[in-house]
């Protein structure tokens, strides 16, 4: 386990104090919300929430809870702060070009409350190294108002599948469709780029449905360049649960499981940019 070092190893002067074996675990996790500098971190007993929006339109949350952790403790109900993403993913790969095969990095990160750094220990082979980062007062997120009494239809299905959906779709399209209904075709992904219509088809008993629950016919569109950052989510995750609500947004939850079987969660949530016929080509 890795020791704070110095004075500031008092522990109880710390609000928030984190730290885990492999540093990778939370780095990859939180590369696949890595579409904007700023970040929000949240931290309650559950864990740690980091959020990070764009537009007005999307919204990318990575949950790391606290029994990922090997030690985690938090004094207060919950903290809360803006810290630069960017930065802190620099400082956490800070021995990666020189780790040997094999290599971990242990991180303990501590925070002491409002106005104070975030304080990085990074430690491998025995070197230390200390980052801290400059945090700032946390802005209110967007709520996008998405609750489970409000979802329409919902379909889970195994990432490799949709991945190679989006292999064949066209991305330099402007929008990405989305059919869901209780009819055929049960579930459509449609583009209309340079190639022209694509439409990815798959009835709701395919081996890549795992679970299909629709209500009613929906057909929305949603900006691609709003939904790309969530493609780095889905190259790491084993399973994406797909949820609409009644106003057509939706919500992309990936589940993503670390090398030690641990399971995390990557969600995004990103509003329609138009309704549209039904199936609409």
């Amino acid at each position: 386990m890795l020791q704070t070092p110095g004075p500031d190893a008092g522990n109880d002067r710390f609000v928030l104090v984190a730290t885990l074996d492999n540093v990778r675990h939370l780095s990859n996790l939180l590369k696949a919300v890595h579409f904007r500098d700023q970040a929000t971190v949240f931290a309650s007993a559950n864990g740690i929430r980091v959020t990070v929006e764009a537009a007005k339109s999307v919204q990318g949350n990575a949950f790391i809870q606290a029994c990922i952790f090997q030690e985690f403790r938090i004094e207060e109900d919950s903290v809360m702060f803006v810290v630069n993403l960017t930065v802190l993913l620099d400082c956490l790969s800070i021995f990666s070009a020189s780790s040997l095969p094999g290599m971990t990095t242990a991180l303990k990160m501590c925070y002491r409350g409002y106005g104070y750094p975030l304080t990085l220990f990074l430690e491998e082979s025995g070197v230390v190294t200390v980052c801290k980062i400059q945090t700032q007062e946390p802005e209110e997120t967007l709520d996008f108002d998405f609750c489970s009494t409000n979802v329409v239809n919902k379909i889970i299905l195994q990432s490799e599948s949709l991945r190679e959906a989006f292999a064949e779709l066209d991305m330099s399209s402007e929008v990405l469709q989305i059919t869901m209904s209780p009819e055929k075709p049960n579930f459509r992904l449609s583009t209309f780029g340079n190639a022209g219509s694509i439409h990815c088809d798959y009835p709701k008993d395919s081996d890549m449905i795992e679970a299909f629950h629709c209500n009613q016919t929906q057909c929305n569109r949603y900006k691609i360049s709003l939904l790309k950052p969530s493609i780095k989510a889905l190259a790491l995750s084993c399973k994406v649960s797909l949820r609409t609500d009644n106003r057509g947004f939706l919500s992309l939850q990936y589940m993503i499981r670390n090398e030690d079987g641990q399971i995390c969660f990557v969600e995004y949530y990103c509003c329609p940019d138009e309704e549209v016929g039904e199936f609409e080509t």
